[in-house]
C-alpha cells in the first residue's frame, strides 16, 4: 500500500477489476480504504454490484417466446 491517497478517478477506472477480484491484495486494500472513506465511490461500487447481480439473475430466466422469435428473425437476416 502506498502513502498516497487514491483519487476517485483512479478508483472508478479500476472498479470493474476490483469487483471481478482481478487485482493483487495490496491494490484491493487501497481501493477498500478509499471506498470506506468516499461515499460517492462507495455508492458507485454498490450500484455496479447490484446491477451485476440483477443481470446475473435475469440471465438465468428464459426470454418470452415473442422476444425469442423477434431475435431469431433479426439473426436470420444476417
Amino acid at each position: 500500500m502506498t502513502d498516497e491517497q487514491l483519487r476517485c478517478e483512479e478508483v472508478i477506472a479500476h472498479l470493474f477489476a476490483y469487483l471481478d477480484e482481478e487485482m493483487d491484495a495490496a491494490r484491493r486494500a487501497e481501493i477498500d480504504g478509499h471506498l470506506q472513506a468516499c461515499r460517492g465511490c462507495y455508492s458507485r461500487a454498490e450500484f455496479e454490484r447490484a446491477l451485476r447481480a440483477k443481470v446475473r439473475e435475469l440471465g438465468e430466466k428464459n426470454a418470452p417466446e415473442n422476444l425469442r422469435q423477434r431475435l431469431k428473425a433479426l439473426l436470420d437476416q444476417f
